[in-house]
């Protein structure tokens, strides 16, 4: 496996009176796409807004390669190489998708190549550049919040259930652009409902359950397991392939 670049050891999430996260120990390997599974209320969504700060860890240690980030500032996190797509997409509604790009171009100008290969990914992203993108759809917000996410390369890309509502042809789109971002030696966490989307794109799965690691190995592995799989979401991945 490859080396380690973001580790969570023992990780507690209190939210007001609520202990969500209860001891989460997860390694997320270098340029590999790691997929972070379990049923609802399990704390996934938590997990990734402990790492970005949104809510901070109660107890436990969260390093970034040699950076630990339990006590900086969501925006300094995100100035150490990480990118974070929430559930709600979190974009600009009122500014057009070319500012909410501008915008996610921390270091500068926009790099019209890095442009162009998203417009490959998702070749509708130039018919709506002006518009504003809270008067899009949810498949094109979507598209733009994943956009956003990696208008620049960064060190980690953080994505919480992209496929959540869209239509297949969107879904497939989504996996597609997922992919490619792969090829370039990307290190993703993705958390996802979507089963056939986790069984197509993942590296590596963690499971979540009551606010722990459960498990955690290769997804090909998983995948092939149909008890595991039932053991431990209550159903099957290959059957929703």
């Amino acid at each position: 496996m490859s080396d380690i670049l973001l580790q969570l050891s023992g990780v507690h999430t209190h939210i007001g009176p609520y202990h969500i996260l209860q001891g989460v120990d997860l390694s997320v390997p270098r340029a590999q796409l790691t997929m972070l599974l379990g049923r609802n209320g399990a704390g996934k969504s938590t997990t990734l807004r402990t790492i970005m700060g949104l809510w901070r860890a109660s107890a436990g240690s969260i390093t970034l390669e040699q950076t630990a980030l339990t006590q900086l500032a969501t925006a300094d996190i995100a100035l150490r190489g990480i990118a974070y797509v929430p559930e709600n997409m979190g974009i600009f509604s009122d500014l057009s998708v070319r500012e909410n790009m501008l915008l996610a171009a921390r270091s500068g100008p926009i790099n019209q190549q890095r442009l162009d290969w998203i417009f490959s990914l998702f070749p509708a992203l130039q018919q709506f550049w002006q518009k504003p993108a809270g008067k899009l759809s949810g498949g094109q917000k979507q598209m733009v919040a994943i956009s956003r996410a990696i208008i620049e390369k960064r060190k980690l890309y953080m994505f919480d259930e992209p496929s959540k509502g869209l239509a297949p042809v969107m879904v497939n789109s989504m996996i597609s652009a997922l992919r490619e971002l792969k090829k370039e030696g990307a290190t993703i966490l993705l958390v996802e409902q979507n089963l056939a989307v986790a069984q197509a794109l993942g590296d590596r799965v963690a499971v979540m359950d009551s606010g722990k690691i459960i498990h955690q190995g290769s997804m090909q592995e998983f995948s092939g397991n149909a008890a595991l799989q039932q053991q431990l979401l209550g159903l099957n991945v290959g059957a929703h392939a």
